[in-house]
């Protein structure tokens, strides 16, 4: 510890890397992360199998056809929604206003392909939103557009039951408030090998700078330090049963979003990517800097509700089962070439990776994607995120996390 301070500390005064900005900001009453008391291209994941399960739109007529005595004012398939209200098809509880379409493009397991539906109602069959994030600027601090660099395009409000973003906010650790900084980043790219996942632009959460090399607010170094000590959300850092972290995090930051699932959906997944220059000094060591996402409710299969891990229960840093891009590693060091990473210090990182969790529809729920050093505020750590999308083939969902096979 003592030896990697003192190198580090001369390293930042050769090259004036260091920069401190205080957050002092209060909690938020409310915070579902805090301990304390107290607001897509959007398209169903249903290739496939969408569209006649029990929750994956056209075709699951679990409401029955019983006809509609009230003129309208019944609610015969038992969605939440009557005909007046804008239901379509009264008879199938898939289909309603708070419904997501379900675009499908492979045929069922007879070789058929599913007749497309208005799973929304909005007198169109298979229509998605546009994206929403190509003219977004890599130092834009809005948290909704931080969502709609995700692929979250879709705004919903309080008495409106429709499925879309309620909320959006740029965090701390505790929940309170992040002053802007470097530390968020909106890119197009990261490097010339690293694209979006989805739409144009994708999210960089930094414990240093979200910034690819020499791009402008780019750190310079390994370590560049911006909001300083911060608290964690009980339960975190996530130990790893053979290499136990640190408690204290530093350079906390975090994008949280307050979501309402759409009435056919069964679950969601979003893709993510995380680099850090704690590799390979610091495997299996105190210092493991961590990417979280963390949702709430937590969903059967979470860890005290963060989504994200491998299949051995280890939570997303430097001593993952998916760190494998690096030089030596089994695939190459070609995703690190102009990021930084590797350039400045030895580094590291996972390939894209794509992780899912279930949803009741209609639930409204909170999801933080949130990065911090631990164990001091040096050698950072940088998660991409993207690729946000509504599963609503029908079946069961379980919080896993996978390699995305056929990265961009």
């Amino acid at each position: 510890m003592r030896g990697r301070r003192a190198l580090l500390l001369a390293y930042r005064a050769s090259v004036g890397a260091a920069l401190w900005f205080a957050s002092g900001c209060p909690a938020i009453p409310g915070d579902p992360f805090s301990g304390k008391d107290g607001g897509d291209t959007q398209h169903a994941a249903g290739a496939g199998a969408g569209g006649a399960g029990a929750a994956g739109g056209a075709g699951g007529e679990l409401g029955g056809d019983s006809p509609d005595e009230g003129g309208g004012l019944a609610d015969a398939d038992g969605d939440g929604f009557t005909a007046a209200e804008g239901d379509c098809n009264d008879g199938d509880r898939n289909v309603n206003p708070g419904a997501i379409e379900v675009v499908i493009d492979e045929p069922d397991g007879a070789g058929n392909m599913p007749e497309p539906a208005d799973e929304d109602c909005d007198g169109l069959v298979d229509n998605v939103l546009p994206a929403c994030d190509g003219d977004l600027a890599p130092d834009d601090f809005d948290a909704m557009h931080g969502a709609n660099a995700i692929d979250l395009c879709a705004a919903a409000s309080p008495g409106d039951r429709r499925w879309g973003v309620l909320r959006a906010r740029y965090v701390r650790g505790d929940g309170s408030l992040a002053e802007p900084t470097a530390a968020v980043g909106v890119l197009d790219a990261f490097g010339p090998s690293v694209r979006a996942q989805g739409g144009a632009r994708m999210l960089a959460l930094s414990s240093g700078r979200a910034r690819a090399a020499r791009r402008p607010g780019a750190c310079g170094g390994p370590s560049c330090s911006s909001y300083g000590p911060g608290r964690a959300p009980p339960g975190f850092p996530q130990d790893n049963p053979s290499c136990p972290p640190s408690s204290e995090i530093h350079d906390d930051i975090g994008l949280e979003v307050v979501l309402r699932a759409p009435t056919n959906a069964t679950g969601y997944e979003f893709a993510f990517k995380f680099y850090t220059f704690e590799y390979p000094e610091y495997v299996c060591d105190s210092f493991n800097d961590q990417f979280l996402a963390l949702a709430t409710p937590p969903p059967p299969g979470s860890r005290d509700g963060n989504l994200s891990f491998d299949s051995l229960g280890n939570p997303v840093s430097v001593n993952i089962g998916f760190f494998d891009v690096c030089e030596g590693c089994p695939l190459g060091a070609d995703d690190l070439v102009g990021t930084g990473f590797g350039l400045w210090n030895d580094a590291g990182a996972t390939r894209w990776l794509r992780t899912q969790a279930p949803v009741t529809g209609g639930e409204e729920i909170t999801l933080r994607f949130m990065i911090f050093d631990t164990g001091d505020d040096m050698l950072d750590s940088t998660a991409l995120v993207d690729g946000f999308r509504w599963i609503a083939r029908g079946g069961t969902v379980a919080v896993e996390t996978t390699p995305v096979q056929t990265p961009r």
